[in-house]
């Protein structure tokens, strides 16, 4: 994925995303008001030697004073110190729970040591600080006492003083604010978490979810270039020929730009006869292709337009005229051109219905009568669309595009997929039936996907959502 579809996908997914990271923050803020307030409090043990007659002496003594320093640290831990607290303040809890409450740290180039008690009781945890602080200087000057006087000869020797002194230089203070929960900084992770979430479940679902939304979209399964695109309508049931219906609307006129693609593709071919199809149904096809050849026959041209789909036709209904008698009965014999070819409109637009539907249709789509019936509507007509079935479902669309010599490819954002497109491109090439071009429908008007002014025709301002199904063709 590339910058640009990242941000698309943001701009798709921005409220899972804003759902997730205020979801975050609520985990956050519960837990916070669940966690019992902790108060913490510290004391200063200042750690000296005995003077020196020089200045060596005297770094000589500061250097071991900071070795010390960090040993004695360490010892703020040990059963050795911590239990004479526990006698003193009469706490019912063992050395290693009260350990855990308890810490010690050294400052570097430093011989001081602090020593910090954690507790849900503020003075709890100050008198802890402060116990154990006196309670190392004891032990300190009680260890180094010792270690002095065993250097001494005899029995009856007198203890040497300890050359190490410890002195407690600040008492701990009765804290009047909790260390923790802290509110703000767990907030603060739980939206960042939250955000996190979000932007990866939006990135897993835009990468697990496999349905053409724009123009990029098809660029990654064909290189059949696109020709057109129809923005999504909520009102094309109640007015499927928009073109007719309201003619200047933005929606009309984006088959017009379709109507002025279609004149230039393929400029060196001779008849201009099109298999309109969609890889699977509901895709708009039908609309699509009755809408352009209104279009076309408004721009002065003489149009035949055909019911192909054999199975459900539905010309004759969107366009209100008699379709009993049409194309199957044109290839079986039954009827002439003449007589199953009504004219619509005040333009030059003629359609074939479908006729009855026929048990056969692939037989009669693909049989050499068809072949006959086309060169006959190509030489009568200068532009001839075909309106065929889906090519997933039925053959009937491939067999007629190799035939009639090109075919449209409807493609409907947002509901048909790219394993659709791929197959139905497929089905195509599979019977050398050569694909003019892709027609996008059902354009979104909102969103990352929309397509705006001088995309596929003028800007779109009906103010509605994209996922809505469009006419079932």
């Amino acid at each position: 994925m590339e910058l640009r579809d990242y941000v698309r996908v943001l701009r798709q997914h921005w409220v899972l995303i804003v759902a997730l990271t205020l979801l975050g923050i609520a985990a956050a803020a519960g837990y916070s008001l669940l966690q019992t307030p902790k108060y913490s409090s510290s004391a200063k043990v200042f750690v000296s030697t005995s003077g020196g007659a020089s200045v060596s002496e005297l770094q000589q003594g500061n250097s071991f004073t900071q070795q010390r320093v960090k040993t004695y640290a360490d010892l703020v831990t040990t059963p050795i110190v911590l239990l004479p607290v526990i006698n003193e303040l009469g706490l019912d809890i063992t050395g290693e729970a009260l350990a855990k409450k308890v810490s010690a740290t050294a400052p570097l180039d430093t011989t001081l040591i602090e020593i910090t008690a954690t507790d849900t009781d503020p003075a709890l945890a100050a008198s802890i600080a402060t116990s154990v602080s006196q309670s190392l200087t004891q032990i300190v000057s009680s260890i180094e006492s010792t270690n002095a006087a065993s250097g001494t000869q005899g029995a009856d020797a007198t203890p040497a003083p300890s050359p190490v002194r410890l002195t407690l230089v600040q008492h701990a203070a009765v804290p009047q604010t909790p260390v923790s929960p802290n509110v703000p900084l767990n907030i603060a992770l739980g939206a960042l978490v939250g955000l996190a979430l979000g932007v990866g479940v939006a990135v897993l679902r835009a990468t697990l979810d496999t349905r053409i939304r724009n123009e990029r979209d098809v660029e990654m399964v064909t290189d059949t270039p696109i020709i057109g695109g129809i923005v999504f309508d909520p009102k094309a049931k109640e007015r499927p020929l928009i073109v007719h219906a309201d003619p200047h609307s933005p929606r009309a006129e984006s088959f017009r730009t379709l109507r002025t693609n279609l004149q230039y593709l393929e400029p060196g071919r001779g008849d201009r006869a099109f298999v309109v199809t969609s890889s699977i149904e509901s895709e708009g096809k039908s609309t699509t292709t009755a809408n352009l050849a209104i279009a076309l026959a408004d721009s002065g041209a003489r149009v035949l337009l055909v019911d192909a789909d054999l199975r459900r036709p539905k010309v004759d209904q969107y366009l209100g005229i008699e379709g009993a008698v049409g194309l199957t009965d044109l290839l079986i014999g039954r009827a002439d051109l003449v007589d199953v070819v009504q004219r619509w409109g005040r333009n030059e637009l003629y359609v074939l219905p479908a006729g009855r539907v026929p048990p056969n249709p692939s037989e009669l789509l693909g049989s050499a009568q068809m072949v006959k019936v086309l060169d006959e509507l190509k030489r009568t007509f200068d532009v001839v669309l075909f309106d065929a079935p889906p090519l997933l479902p039925v053959t009937d669309a491939a067999v007629l595009a190799r035939n009639v010599g090109g075919a449209i490819v409807v493609v409907a954002a947002g509901r048909a997929h790219r394993q659709h497109l791929r197959g139905a491109i497929a089905s195509l090439e599979n019977v050398d039936a050569p694909i003019s071009g892709v027609v996008l429908t059902m354009l979104p008007t909102k969103g990352p996907d929309a397509y705006g002014y001088g995309r596929y025709g003028y800007g779109y301002g009906y103010g509605y959502a994209p996922q809505q199904e469009e006419v079932r063709a």
